[in-house]
């Protein structure tokens, strides 16, 4: 396969340590990053979505970031069409794209074609919220989707159960409101093949981190962060709003519950949304896994590097 539709790209789930290894990578193969990170893509969101610095993205570009505004809604098509013009814009200069991120459904947009049809299922959820809503549980289940996606909740009667725990089945795997991923149009196949490159880490390794990140993201202004949005005029109707973190965040400047309620809700979100891209990216291929808790990113990239270099020579990809 010629080396142009080849991509690498570095997955895992939120706080394994992609940004660290995209850095070395990056730096190491001449690339420019395409980030594929459905929060990333908004502007004045970057203490709660950990964007690099504009430091780091003037010496390595960064794409995708800072794309749009907090009240748009951006789908799996738009990722797709503006991806495909960051990937071809790289290309053009003779440099290496790295995709970087923890989305799935990105990702299979992009390299699989799967734009709305198709958008993954867990069947386990699916029947634990079936379970829920017959045991007494369909208003407590409404009003959730309510809070995390008010636009779908007011189109879906209360008593449509199969809408609503679909939408909020959506929303749990994908940390984004059902609206965000419908788009009209065709499937495409855009010749390119991905490379993964997994990061994980054993579970409590990844719990500690994501807790300390999260209180690291509060102490450094994270609530401020939010509160600016909403005196832009920004609220919780705004898709970059209605992820976790954002959301518990408007309801604290909401009196609705205490900042350190908000970060515990934000941890525990975070980590069920862990859970859930491991289950996603276990099934992509081809991808090579790093057990990141075990090596060092420098010796990751090491064997990256040699890996790409032999594909580079037409040698077979394991």
């Amino acid at each position: 396969m010629d080396f142009p539709h080849r991509i690498l790209c570095i997955i895992g789930p939120t706080a394994a340590g992609k940004t660290d290894l995209s850095l070395e990578i990056a730096r190491c193969l001449d690339c420019e990053v395409v980030s594929v990170d459905s929060r990333q893509v908004y502007r004045h969101l970057d203490i709660g979505t950990d964007k690099v610095s504009e430091t780091i993205r003037k010496e390595i570009p960064h794409h995708l970031i800072d794309f749009c505004d907090p009240d748009r809604v951006f789908s799996a098509a738009d990722f797709v069409e503006a991806a495909l013009s960051a990937i071809g814009e790289i290309l053009r200069r003779g440099r290496t794209p790295l995709l970087v991120g923890g989305t799935p459904f990105y990702y299979q947009a992009l390299f699989e074609g799967i734009l709305t049809d198709e958008i993954p299922r867990d069947r386990d959820l699916g029947r634990a919220m079936e379970r829920a809503w017959e045991s007494g549980g369909a208003k407590a289940l409404y009003e959730e989707l309510e809070s995390v996606d008010p636009l779908a909740a007011a189109r879906i009667h209360p008593n449509d159960r199969r809408r609503v725990l679909r939408a909020l089945e959506v929303f749990r795997l994908s940390g984004r409101p059902v609206s965000s991923w419908y788009e009209a149009g065709p499937k495409k196949d855009t010749s390119l093949r991905p490379l993964y490159l997994g990061l994980y880490r054993c579970r409590e390794s990844l719990r500690e981190r994501i807790a300390r990140r999260a209180a690291a993201q509060f102490a450094s202004g994270f609530a401020d962060e939010v509160k600016g949005l909403l005196e832009m005029g920004y609220d919780e109707t705004c898709p970059a709003l209605q992820g976790f973190g954002y959301r518990e965040l408007v309801m604290y400047h909401r009196g609705e519950i205490s900042l350190e309620e908000a970060l515990e809700r934000d941890i525990k979100a975070t980590r069920a949304f862990a859970r859930r891209q491991m289950t996603w990216f276990r099934k992509f291929v081809p991808a090579l896994w790093y057990d990141v808790s075990r090596s060092e990113t420098d010796e990751i990239t090491r064997q990256v590097m040699f890996l790409w270099e032999n594909q580079l020579k037409g040698t077979r990809l394991p």
